[in-house]
């Protein structure tokens, strides 16, 4: 028996194949291209060149950014908005979603409604920023996590997602003296956990990406974020982009060995979790749609 019959393969599970192989392949081109300038010797790097392979090794790129403040403010900024913001995130989003699986609760369908309103319509920019002004978070960190704390998706998948478990187990708890908020921690949560996981990635990815409203809200360089450093650094192209993070030696790196470096530093801690979590972004995409 031949290897197409054991594996049930066709003409067009071949042609299939080679083709994502190639796309894949394209798409891979890229990240292979920042990682191998950021690693080039800057006195070997030669501008408009295509590396796929440094010609000369050298980490002088990244001992360069990493020995900048401003890198290291913008990292510390954006560790704090990561962690900060995914923690609120979760317990507003769940705890939240929790409530609306009550149907005993007063004003439940009125809320839900208010939910649904919002993942239709979106007030917009201006607004947005007005509201932020108004509550005095102008130039703060929590101008980039409060407002954001939750979204309606994900109000509306987790509840999908609590409304799938049985009710049994919440009457059980109950009986034994439990009232709503034991519930809530010792039962909800534990059976949550795929769920939790998962949204801890989401959250955890959308701040750790953050920039436009961090462009719009920040306007202390001090408090920049990763993503706005980048932004300086890659679109401005002459002497200021790299001022903004810090260069004042003598001797200057080139400066496209600068970008590559710092956008390799920024994307490296989601290339390094996401393998492993990846499945949880996969089972996340199906949680609350099924209910049984």
């Amino acid at each position: 028996m031949s290897f197409v019959q054991k594996k049930g393969l066709t003409p067009f599970d071949y042609v299939n194949y080679t083709l994502l192989s190639i796309i894949s392949l394209v798409s891979v081109f890229p990240f292979i291209y920042v990682f191998s300038v950021s690693l080039t010797n800057p006195d070997a790097y030669i501008p408009f060149t295509f590396y796929l392979i440094p010609k000369e090794f050298s980490f002088a790129s990244y001992k360069y950014i990493l020995s900048t403040d401003s890198f290291i403010n913008s990292l510390k900024s954006t560790g704090f908005i990561t962690v900060a913001g995914t923690i609120l995130n979760l317990v507003i989003t769940f705890t939240m979603a929790y409530g609306l699986t009550k149907k005993m609760m007063l004003g439940r369908n009125f809320m839900l409604g208010c939910v649904i309103f919002t993942l239709l319509f979106n007030a917009g920019i201006i607004p947005s920023y007005l509201l932020v002004k108004q509550m005095g978070l102008l130039n703060s960190y929590w101008a980039l996590i409060i407002p954001s704390l939750t979204n309606a998706w994900s109000l509306i998948v987790v509840k999908s997602f609590m409304d799938s478990l049985p009710e049994e187990l919440e009457d059980a708890a109950r009986i034994d003296g439990c009232n709503d908020l034991m519930v809530f921690i010792r039962i909800i949560i534990p059976l949550s956990m795929p769920a939790i996981a998962a949204f801890t990635l989401f959250f955890a990815v959308a701040h750790w990406n953050s920039y436009f409203n961090a462009l719009i809200y920040l306007t202390d360089t001090k408090k920049w974020t990763l993503q706005l450093l980048i932004k300086t650094l890659i679109i401005d192209s002459d002497s200021n982009g790299i001022a903004a993070a810090g260069a004042n030696d003598d001797k200057m790196i080139p400066q496209e060995t600068i970008r590559m470096a710092a956008v390799v530093l920024a994307m490296l801690p989601i290339l390094l979790v996401y393998p492993f979590l990846q499945k949880h972004f996969a089972k996340g995409v199906m949680i609350g749609s099924i209910k049984g």
